[in-house]
């Protein structure tokens, strides 16, 4: 016998295991091939990805965290499928939170125990008090079920990629892995995008929903471009000018920078001013609190001033534009561009429904079934629905207050300023290494294009943005 085939004998790999294998192949392609042309239906085509999913899970969770965030980017919710209608989840990411989900709440189960100083860290009790909130305001929903779907996928995201991922950015290699496996995921979807947006001629238009399937539209595919746009920028400023590494991270920079122009997302563009004016107060070492002043200071003049403001604004009647100018320009028009005038119907509504009940709010979730009675006729546009079906709040801080209260609005906001503090602190600390001081900053930046972002959109509830959201919180 050959000492191959010892080896193949060895790892369990015999001539009768390889033709089962190949039975079972057979078998496999024959019945999917009958779904898709009897049934029409591509349901069974997944069957390779669960088995593969449930070896992972038993043999390598850490494994099977790095491929759902490869996953992220390149999922898709059942929802745009017509076979699907009505099952609302993102595959496979979703099957595969909760089920890591389960398997965690089973070793709590055990007796197992996370670290003491990473339970009392002031992010991690300030992510728990939000999750707790969250639970007692389902108690008092409008819509029960609603917002208990709606706790139950919260508690997949955050008690995967803030809790469980954690034991494993221990290791820097694991970080570095975590990084790299949603940024090369994510050049795949905004090099299909871009690919798909030129057969259009990259018009203003099309680029909202030519990176379908993979993203619902242009807003949250370039706030995601944005949020890792910084962590780009870095790896590329941290490698040499010689060596194929750079040349990749080169392709990368463009792929990107190219995705972010075409993307159309205005946000996102205001977003990274802002986290790059974030950068240099960090340079300059202004304190924290100093900065927190500053943004208080200029929300109150708006406040003070927003008669004024509004009224040069109504002023303004440039809408979107394929020219960049323009397209910029039309950020600030609220007198005839139809986006901006939903965003400020959907606030409008969120704040009502607020005030109507300010404590306990309508529940998690529960926005879109409730805020179509709070709506004004001199508020509603030609993209206004009364069907529950156009949308969230278009904020992440009005929607939490609008479903759970003043207290919702507050302890998410701690959450985000609580992040924001910590790395910036840490960034200050790590002198020593300069490879996690680099990717500290880039996180804290990419967090503060998704902050800033968060005030015109909300995407926390997709897989799209809690899987790097919470997983960068974590590291």
């Amino acid at each position: 016998m050959s000492t191959d085939s010892i080896s193949y004998r060895h790892r369990g790999i015999t001539p009768r295991n390889m033709r089962l294998a190949a039975v079972l192949a057979i078998a496999f392609v024959l019945l999917n091939a009958l779904a898709i042309y009897r049934y029409d239906t591509f349901a069974f085509s997944a069957l390779p990805l669960v088995v593969l999913g449930a070896v992972l899970l038993v043999k390598n969770p850490r494994a099977l965290l790095l491929v759902l965030v490869v996953a992220t980017p390149l999922s898709f919710n059942f929802e745009n499928l017509t076979a699907f209608k009505g099952i609302g989840f993102y595959f496979p990411t979703e099957p595969i939170l909760f089920v890591l989900m389960v398997l965690y709440l089973l070793k709590l189960g055990q007796g197992y125990r996370e670290r003491r100083e990473f339970m009392r860290h002031p992010l991690t009790v300030a992510i728990v008090v939000n999750l707790v909130w969250i639970a007692v305001t389902v108690l008092f929903s409008q819509h029960f079920f609603i917002s208990l779907k709606f706790l139950v996928s919260r508690l997949w995201f955050v008690l995967v990629m803030y809790f469980m991922i954690n034991h494993y950015f221990a290791s820097r290699r694991y970080i570095s892995n975590f990084v790299k496996a949603y940024i090369f995921s994510l050049s795949l979807v905004i090099i299909y995008t871009v690919s798909r947006h030129s057969l259009y001629g990259f018009s203003e238009t099309a680029g909202h929903w030519v990176m379908w399937p993979f993203y619902k539209d242009h807003t949250s595919y370039g706030a995601l471009i944005a949020l890792f746009y910084p962590m780009v920028i870095f790896h590329l400023w941290r490698l040499r000018w010689k060596g194929f590494s750079k040349l990749l991270w080169l392709v990368i920079f463009a792929i990107f920078s190219v995705g972010l122009y075409y993307s159309y997302t205005r946000a996102a563009w205001v977003s990274l001013t802002g986290a790059a004016g974030v950068f240099m107060l960090i340079k300059l070492r202004i304190d924290f609190k100093v900065f927190l002043v500053f943004v208080g200071m200029v929300l109150a003049g708006f406040f003070a001033f927003q008669d004024e403001i509004i009224h040069n604004m109504e002023k303004n009647r440039q809408d979107s534009s394929d020219d960049i100018t323009e397209h910029i320009r039309s950020i600030t028009n609220i007198s005839s561009d139809a986006s901006n005038l939903e965003r400020l119907n959907r606030w409008n509504s969120a704040l009502k429904m607020f005030a109507d009940k300010p404590l306990m709010g309508h529940g998690p979730g529960t926005y879109a079934f409730e805020y179509a009675k709070y709506q004004k006729s001199s508020d509603r546009t030609i993209i206004s629905t009364n069907m529950g079906d156009g949308g969230n709040a278009h904020s992440e801080y009005l929607g939490p207050l609008s479903e759970s209260g003043a207290l919702g609005a507050l302890t998410i906001l701690a959450v985000m300023i609580v992040s924001l503090a910590v790395g910036i602190r840490l960034y200050y600390q790590l002198d020593h290494d300069p490879y996690l001081k680099g990717v500290v900053l880039a996180i804290v930046l990419g967090l503060v294009t998704y902050y800033l972002h968060g005030v015109l959109n909300n995407f926390l509830d997709t897989d799209k943005a809690s899987v790097p959201v919470w997983g960068m919180m974590s590291i």
